[in-house]
This record gives C-alpha cells, sequence and structure tokens, in this order.
C-alpha cells in the first residue's frame, strides 16, 4: 500500500508541475485556457476556475492542458487573438518549453530541500573488492576510506559518502575517463593516490550493476555476527551474536562481505563443505567448525549458516545549509540531465544497453523503498524521476514537447510552419517509437521483478 500511494503521490506531483508550466505561461502569454487535466479518461473530480476548467481523471500516467486553438475547433473572432495558433513563434516556444523546464526548476528545489533536511549516507569506507577487479587492480583494499577525487582540471574535490563515490565513478565511466582518487585507512592516515581505470569498460556496462563489475561492493562492514537463528548451522556451531571472524580455513577475513563470499562458495559444487573459523569472544580467540547448509540462489548452490553477518556500516550525515544545498541542488540538476541526455544518446547508438531504460513498475518500486527510508531520500528520488521527465518530453519526438519544439525550429529556419501531411506522417512515427520505448520500459521492469537483469 505505501508503494502504490509514494506512486500515485510521484505521478501526481510531476504532472501537476510539468502541465503548471505551461498554464501560466500560457495565461502570461495571453492564451485563453480551456481545461487543466491531470490524467486521462473518465473524469473523477472537475472544478470550473474562471475560464480554466480543472478536472483529474481515472488514468493518473500524464496530463494536458487544453488553450484555445484554431485547429481543434472553431473560434469566435473576438478570441482569435487568444487561440494559442495565433501566437507568435516565440511564444509559441515559451509555453511548450515551459513544462520541461518546471519539471527542471522542481527538481532543483527536491535536491536543495534534501541537502537542508540531510541524509544518513554511508561512510565512503570500502569493502573488499571483487577479486581480479578494477578497484582491486587499483589497490583498493577492504577498509580504505576514499576522500576525494580529482576533476578533469586537476581540483580535489570532497567526497560526502559513499553514494557520492557512486556517483562520480558512473559519470567518470560514462565519459570512459579514469578516476583518481584520494583514499586513506579507516582513521584518515596513510594518503595514498589511485586511479580507476574506468576508460577500460565497455559502455554498454555502464547500468545498474556497475559498482558490482568495477569491484566496489557494499560500504565496509566488520566481520561480526548478528542474531543467530536457533537450531541453524551457526548455532550447531557454537556462534554467537557479537563474535567477530578472524579467520577461516586459515585465511584472514577483512570485512563482512568477504566472509559472506566464503560461506557462499562453500556449497559451490552443491554439497556443503565445512570450515574451520577462528573467533573472537570476550577477548578470547576460539576455533569452532562450522557446516553451512546448501541452499538455492537461482541456479547455483550457496552456502547458509542462517545468522546475520556483518555490522551496520558507519554513517555519516551529509547536510547543507541554505546556499550550499541551494547549490549542491542545481548542480546535481545539471549533471542528472547531462547524464540522462548522454544515456540515451549513448543507447540509441548501441553503446548503452537498453536495460538502463525504465517504467512505472521500477518507479513504483523506488518510490516506495525510498519512502520508507524517509523523507529526504523520496525528495531526492522525487528530483531524480522530475529529472527524467523534464529531459524525456524535450525529446525530438513527436507527441512529446520536443516534437513541438523541433518543429517551431524548423518554422523559425525556414519562415513556414510544417505542413500538415508531414505532421501527420510525424505523429504516427512519434507514436511508434513512443510504444516501442515503453514496451522496452516495461520488459525491463518485469525482468528486473523476476531478477532476468
Amino acid at each position: 500500500m505505501t508503494t502504490l500511494l509514494a506512486f500515485i503521490v510521484t505521478l501526481a506531483v510531476l504532472i501537476v508541475i510539468h502541465e503548471y508550466g505551461h498554464y501560466r505561461v500560457a495565461v502570461a502569454c495571453g492564451v485563453k485556457v480551456l481545461r487543466f487535466s491531470v490524467g486521462f479518461g473518465r473524469v473523477l473530480w472537475r472544478h470550473q476556475r474562471g475560464e480554466t476548467e480543472f478536472v483529474v481523471c481515472a488514468l493518473p500516467l500524464g496530463g494536458y492542458v487544453r488553450m484555445l486553438d484554431e485547429r481543434e475547433g472553431e473560434v469566435a473572432p473576438p478570441e482569435l487573438d487568444r487561440a494559442f495558433n495565433r501566437q507568435s513563434l516565440w511564444k509559441r516556444t515559451a509555453i511548450v518549453s515551459a513544462g520541461p523546464l518546471a519539471n527542471l526548476a522542481l527538481a532543483v528545489l527536491l535536491y536543495a530541500a534534501a541537502h537542508w533536511i540531510g541524509v544518513d549516507e554511508p561512510k565512503a569506507v570500502l569493502g573488499a573488492p571483487a577479486p581480479a577487479s578494477l578497484a582491486e587492480r587499483a589497490g583498493l583494499r577492504a577498509g580504505d576510506w576514499v576522500r576525494s577525487y580529482a576533476t578533469g582540471d586537476g581540483q580535489w574535490v570532497d567526497l560526502d559518502s559513499l553514494n557520492d563515490l557512486r556517483w562520480q565513478v558512473t559519470q567518470y565511466a560514462l565519459s570512459s575517463q579514469p578516476l583518481n582518487l584520494t583514499v586513506t585507512d579507516a582513521l584518515g592516515r596513510n594518503a595514498r593516490q589511485v586511479t580507476l581505470e574506468l576508460q577500460r569498460l565497455d559502455a554498454r556496462e555502464v547500468d545498474a550493476g556497475l559498482a558490482r563489475r568495477i569491484g566496489l561492493g557494499g560500504a565496509f562492514s566488520e566481520p561480526v555476527l548478528g542474531e543467530v537463528k536457533a537450531d541453524g548451522p551457526a548455532a550447531v556451531a557454537g556462534l554467537r551474536k557479537g563474535d567477530r571472524v578472524l579467520r577461516v580455513d586459515a585465511r584472514a577475513v577483512t570485512d563482512a562481505q568477504e566472509l559472506r563470499e566464503r560461506i557462499r562458495d562453500a556449497a559451490a559444487d552443491g554439497a556443503a563443505r565445512a570450515m574451520l573459523w577462528t573467533i573472537e569472544r570476550d577477548a578470547q580467540t576460539l576455533e569452532v567448525t562450522v557446516a553451512p547448509r546448501v541452499a538455492q540462489d537461482g541456479t547455483r548452490s550457496v552456502g547458509r549458516i542462517d545468522a546475520f553477518v556483518g555490522a551496520p556500516p558507519e554513517m555519516v550525515k551529509v547536510r547543507h545549509g541554505p546556499l550550499v544545498g541551494l547549490a549542491k541542488g542545481a548542480q546535481r540538476t545539471w549533471d542528472v540531465t547531462a547524464l540522462t541526455i548522454k544515456m540515451l544518446g549513448r543507447m540509441l547508438i548501441g553503446e548503452a544497453s537498453i536495460r538502463n531504460l525504465s517504467g512505472p513498475l521500477t518507479i513504483a518500486d523506488y518510490a516506495g523503498q525510498s519512502v520508507q527510508q524517509g523523507l529526504a531520500y523520496y525528495l531526492g528520488f522525487l528530483a531524480l524521476v522530475s529529472v527524467s521527465l523534464g529531459v524525456l518530453n524535450l525529446l525530438p519526438l513527436p507527441m512529446l514537447d520536443g516534437g513541438h519544439l523541433m518543429y517551431y525550429l524548423f518554422e523559425a529556419v525556414t519562415g513556414r510552419p510544417v505542413s500538415d501531411l508531414w505532421l501527420a506522417r510525424l505523429q504516427r512515427g512519434g507514436v511508434a517509437i513512443l510504444l516501442l520505448m515503453m514496451s522496452v520500459a516495461l520488459y525491463n521492469d518485469l525482468a528486473r521483478l523476476l531478477g532476468l537483469h
């Protein structure tokens, strides 16, 4: 229920802001607005305010602002100067652009508000990198604290959190550029510089699993046991909550992620293999034999000990003042916009995976998760979707605002509008492309839910 409610609120806010942008600029330009609709289909609620009818419809997957227009019906002579099609080219351009720009402006405010409220995020202390990964080859180790990164002009910028690091990794990977990092130990000592050679990645690998492929797993977590399930392999071995695992089969354990992988691999061949654990309990060192049970993870056999493995990662509060928060909101909106356009361009030419295209099911799922994590997280998610909606609507496709802007560009260059014949042809082509994009997005949603991606 929380997910559904969060999804509805997300759509409602973004649609209202988008259409309000069109509405306000249209009114400012002297155009008569007949209807402001949130949703399509059967009208559930209506209210007449002045000359505009405001309605909420049954299908909340969009909205529209209907303006007085001779192409859609007869217009009385006294109102001809208030018809949209009679407006100057710059006024029509301003009205059409206002919707996407309203979404981008909203994103700035939402990101700023998230920075003002503050978000608890994992500290940029790394877990064990995957063997033979870019992170391991760069010299990163479990417990390394990544402090800053170098920009293209050689300036060093502090990193706020692990999420901030992942964001920079994504941008540099998409640009096929190496990322230089300053790293210390967990206490801030022994600073050194490392380079993630992200230019070695295929651009098609830049998707939701990017960090995992680079070798950047979760935040560093101490190899300490949490709750132990009664009668499970851990309990049978005599393990208790609070036990710190030092070694497994005489090999040192650096963090909880490595320990979890060792447990999973203990049943990789389909049969449980007993392991000798060296643990620390109440300042004493003990050795215990642990025999994981075999479980199925998809088509793979993995080991389970029925205990929570790993202490909670260290968190930091990321919060900024009014001006800095607003500046960071604007910067993040710009970065996400550029990243979205770049990703769409690479998908178009086959240099990025179409698996990055998401639809309503993924949006609903993420909306529900972000709401449960707190207001600041939800505002950040809402900002991200607002940017995506703004950029999507600026694409030069008929049926979208960007398609109309494309027509106006043609009119500005040639001095004449696009003919009705070509408008009809482009409209049909635009519908086909949009249906294809929606089909791919829905397929990706279902594939993620079913674990196929």
